[in-house]
């Protein structure tokens, strides 16, 4: 299968292998995301070294995986070295013999899984790259790994003898509408826009996930089989996302549960309050661990300084499995099929189309022919009391030409129907942000639905742009 996407990504390596210096790239992301396979695309499996850790090894076992390969790609028969530095001074005399004018490429992956228990292989890392490699200007040096918490706090952010040694990284995200429909049309499957957007809603755009999806099958009987069969590839998955990514992945697994049962967003007082965790720093670490891996998002609601950002789940996969695949119990024929008409399907996919919406701010800028305008993304909530109604807008773009872009956003298999009375809701809406906000920009309303609008006396009175989900699959 051709490479899919990934088109920022391949032109940062194509990059960095033109580089006349040493480089030292760190690719981290979410498990399943596919950095391994974007490696090994890229450069046609052609490494002038490449070695992968061991799931579960001690160091020993690391150490001799790592030494295996070394003879094998060099043709050697190297004893087990009995530490790290002797393990990388060995990767560097047989790099000294290989003679050849262009760069250099050496793939490290699943890197954390090497860095065993009070090993020293840190100090050798450091070792191969400050007393060697940065001063070699055709290395390229690629690590990866889905232990982000690994990648971030001993590589990014390294405050030790590698400390800003890392020139490039690269954060792989899940595709996007556009590269999910390219996906499948490259495996021949064959689904309507709507459909697609069923399926990301509830796997995102994660391609392993969208590579065990079935041609000839509907969204929803490929979620039925995925998530819902007893033997579905995603029954099982979440239990193993938080041990392979995270040390003390509960922690983590606990963040995501109380935000999912306390509401769609918490704060950080918020989430110290209803979780465990004993001091304020911890959570900040775990937080920022989550979010550089893709599960969740940071925030501001509009109107509200930045101290107060809130954080909500943005992986797909998790709040379809904290919805429904957690308590589904036995499968029985037809589970998901019939849940269809069912309200929590029905409060689930508003929800859900909101967080693919979110996802794709980009592609609705360019829809609205405002993507080169600088804006910032916010959600706007005002809560009501006994004197007045609470009300609230699914997305809002702040834009620098004193425009702000309200967003309403509603998923249904038909279009939708603007009333008498849902024209009022909207008028209250509007009022309500400018009276609570008291913005003194122009405001916009903005319909964002699946089909469209139903052509009446209504569609125009108070809506200055419609979009259907089309626009979520642009370039953006």
């Amino acid at each position: 299968m051709k490479l899919i996407g990934r088109n920022r990504e391949i032109e940062r390596l194509t990059r960095l292998v033109n580089s006349p210096k040493p480089e030292f790239l760190a690719i981290y992301g979410r498990r399943r995301v596919g950095k391994t396979y974007l490696v090994r695309e890229h450069f046609d499996n052609q490494f002038d070294f490449y070695a992968t850790g061991l799931a579960k090894g001690n160091t020993k076992q690391q150490l001799t995986n790592f030494c295996i390969f070394l003879n094998n790609h060099f043709s050697e028969s190297n004893a087990v070295p009995d530490n790290w530095l002797l393990a990388f001074n060995l990767l560097i005399k047989a790099l000294e013999k290989t003679k050849t004018d262009k760069k250099k490429v050496i793939f490290l992956d699943e890197m954390p899984w090497m860095d065993t228990k009070r090993s020293d292989f840190m100090m050798g890392l450091e070792f191969f790259w400050n007393s060697w490699a940065s001063a070699q200007s055709n290395i390229l040096l690629i690590v990866c790994g889905s232990a982000a918490s690994w990648m971030i706090n001993n590589l990014i952010k390294n405050t030790g003898g590698l400390y800003n040694r890392v020139t490039e990284r690269i954060k792989l995200e899940a595709f996007t509408l556009q590269e999910t429909e390219a996906y499948f049309s490259n495996k021949n499957i064959v689904l309507d826009r709507y459909q697609i957007i069923q399926l990301y809603m509830s796997m995102g755009g994660i391609p392993f996930y969208l590579d065990q999806v079935e041609p000839g099958k509907s969204a929803m009987q490929n979620i039925e089989d995925l998530c819902f069969r007893n033997d579905g590839k995603l029954r099982t998955e979440f239990s193993y996302i938080f041990s392979s990514l995270f040390k003390n992945g509960d922690k983590h697994e606990l963040i995501l549960r109380t935000i999912f049962e306390k509401g769609a967003a918490l704060s950080r007082e918020d989430l110290l309050k209803y979780t465990n965790f004993t001091t304020g720093g911890n959570m900040t670490k775990v937080l920022l661990e989550l979010e550089e891996s893709g599960f969740i998002t940071s925030f501001q609601n509009f109107g509200y300084k930045k101290a107060n950002m809130l954080y909500a789940i943005s992986d797909f996969y998790t709040l379809f499995y904290f919805r429904f695949i957690m308590d589904a119990g036995k499968y029985e024929p037809n589970m998901w099929l019939n849940k269809i008409d069912d309200p929590a399907f029905r409060a689930w996919s508003g929800l859900a189309f909101e967080q693919v919406c979110f996802a794709h701010v980009p592609q609705i800028k360019q829809a609205l022919s405002i993507g080169g305008v600088s804006s910032s993304t916010y959600s706007w909530q005002e809560k009501g009391d006994s004197n007045k109604k609470g009300s609230q807008i699914d997305l809002v773009i702040d834009r620098r030409d004193q425009v702000i872009n309200l967003f309403e956003i509603k998923y249904s298999i038909n279009q939708v129907t603007i009333t008498k009375e849902y024209d009022a809701v909207l008028r209250h809406k509007i009022q309500t942000f400018k009276d609570s906000t008291g913005t003194n920009k122009s405001v916009f309303l903005t319909m964002l639905t699946t089909h469209g609008l139903v052509a009446n006396e209504y569609k125009t009175s108070t809506i200055q742009n419609e979009l259907t989900m089309d626009a979520l699959f642009g370039n953006g």
